[in-house]
């Protein structure tokens, strides 16, 4: 999902659950270590991957990102609620989000 496309979800998204235009965004540039699983609580907050790659997993509220899941019917790029981010590789890698936060 690129960043424009992430922008204007999240603009029509906030409005949907009743925010409008009142709203924080944050890049968030997360740091995992080889193997490294992280929560993050966003209760009524938005995170929107934005550069998705094939070694991380992320579960949350709303639904699963895993590029490599072969039972999954969709994947999601919208997280909410609480938001479990597994590093699938051996190496060190990252995950981008923009973070909406009412």
């Amino acid at each position: 999902m690129t960043s424009d496309l992430a922008l204007d979800y999240i603009s029509r998204r906030m409005q949907e659950m009743g925010h409008g235009k009142k709203y924080l965004l944050r890049f968030r540039h997360i740091l995992l270590k080889e193997a490294e699983v992280r929560e993050v609580t966003a209760y009524n907050q938005i995170f929107i991957l934005i550069e998705p790659i094939q070694t991380i997993r992320i579960e949350s509220d709303v639904g699963l990102f895993d590029l490599n899941e072969d039972h999954a019917n969709e994947i999601q790029y919208e997280h909410r609620g609480r938001i479990k981010i597994t590093n699938l590789s051996l190496s060190p890698t990252n995950a981008r989000f923009l973070q909406a936060i009412p």
